[in-house]
């Protein structure tokens, strides 16, 4: 195949986007010695706009050589539902009723564990949280859980291995936590309906196998910082003064469970949204700030990743059909580091006459790697935004998040090759 100038352009770009991600403490650097600027510098600086920005970059490009036309009608054949509603999906997770009722959850869950108060609660958010993804979406989890963690863990003076350990864990777990059924997780909702994948399906092929490596990983960090964990506060409580009615609550997880039913139909989801905020405007005690800008920001990311993902499949879609099964698997994996998850999979979905050990292998491996990168699931980018002013000079270096996430990834490995 002979790509385009905007292909090749696209492609240069995107490469130029991931290498921009490993460079954001750069542009921090930036902020602080070039202060004439630091608004600038600071916006390239945060990993949210990078690809936003270059796609804005590969528009301009579109419209000074393909024309003003070609590039408005390129962005009208983009699907946005994915970066509005994982939007959506954050601004009411973690509105103070949902953060309510997630956190008794937890807290009651941890109860009938045999260890201290905070290192039992760590467990059951990186186990229960990520696989509760799997019923209320996975960036609806991955926003609960990096919320929790952040009240809990990251408010305090916790080391900064156990920082990126979490944060690697979580971003894994929340990936392969999302394939107990056939509509949570973006990789597998962009196959499900062309290969007639029903949540049985999942369950049987997929499922069992992730819960296994969700415990496994997530015990595994609880067990290396026990100690560090053990000597941590506990969260208390909340007071009758604090506690919010059962029947604003049940609004709430109404509003959550409209979102997550209609996720493919813009106009309801974000009628719903909506109706959300005039609830949160009308009755502002039983709400805390929004996160509003962090949920602009995701989905300003995704939305560029949108944009961006839509020229690379002139060189990603031979790679894959070139391989066999347990090839694509591995490769499934690593492209999945430097790709989105969902658009390795969609793109996966074109090809016909694929062989169902095909298919497990290119689904499997791309649920696999995702948490190695911020761009390789699209929940990470949420996870991200809440967590990452806890770091120091509020950025997350890629190498130790990519080290962090390996021992989990290797444990999905296992379970999904192995088992």
């Amino acid at each position: 195949m002979n790509p385009t100038s905007v292909q090749i352009a696209g492609a240069v770009l995107f490469g130029i986007a991931i290498l921009h991600t490993f460079s954001t403490r750069y542009f921090e650097h930036l902020a602080r010695t070039r202060p004439a600027h630091a608004g600038l510098w600071h916006l390239l600086g945060e990993v949210e706009a990078v690809f936003g920005f270059w796609a804005i970059v590969l528009i301009v490009f579109m419209g000074v050589t393909a024309g003003q036309e070609a590039a408005v009608a390129y962005l009208d054949t983009r699907n946005y539902t994915e970066p509005l509603f994982v939007f959506a999906i954050m601004v009411v997770a973690a509105s103070k009723p949902v953060m309510q009722f997630a956190s008794t959850l937890v807290r009651l869950a941890a109860r009938c564990l045999p260890f201290s108060g905070p290192l039992a609660t760590y467990l059951t958010i990186m186990v229960m949280v990520p696989l509760l993804g799997s019923f209320i979406t996975e960036p609806a989890a991955m926003t609960l859980a990096a919320l929790m963690l952040r009240e809990r863990y990251y408010s305090q003076d916790i080391s900064r291995r156990l920082m990126y350990a979490t944060l690697g864990t979580l971003f894994v777990n929340v990936s392969i936590g999302g394939t107990l059924t056939n509509f949570a997780a973006p990789p597998v909702l962009m196959v499900a309906g062309t290969w007639s994948w029903d949540s049985f399906h999942m369950l049987s092929h997929f499922g069992w196998k992730a819960a296994m490596a969700v415990a496994i990983s997530a015990a595994a960090v609880s067990f290396v910082f026990r100690r560090e964990l053990s000597a941590l506060q506990g969260s208390a409580a909340p007071q009758d003064g604090d506690a919010i009615p059962a029947s604003m609550v049940g609004v709430h997880l109404c509003l959550l469970a409209l979102i997550v039913a209609f996720a493919h139909h813009q106009p309801v989801f974000l009628g719903v949204f909506l109706v959300f905020m005039g609830l949160a405007s009308a009755y502002p005690r039983f709400q805390e700030r929004l996160i509003l800008r962090e949920g602009l920001m995701v989905a300003f990311f995704l939305a560029g990743l949108v944009v961006l993902g839509g020229q690379q499949a002139w060189w990603l879609q031979p790679i894959l059909t070139r391989m066999d099964a347990t090839a694509v698997y591995f490769g499934a994996t690593a492209l999945t580091a430097v790709t989105d998850n969902a658009a390795l999979t969609y793109l996966a979905s074109l090809v016909e006459g694929l062989s169902e050990e095909f298919k497990y292998a290119v689904v499997a491996g791309a649920v696999t790697g995702g948490g190695l990168t911020v761009i390789a699931n699209a929940p990470n980018p949420a996870g991200l935004a809440i967590l990452r002013k806890r770091f120091e000079g509020e950025a997350v270096s890629p190498l130790g998040l990519l080290l962090a996430a390996l021992p989990a990834t290797l444990v999905a490995i296992l379970a999904f090759q192995l088992l």
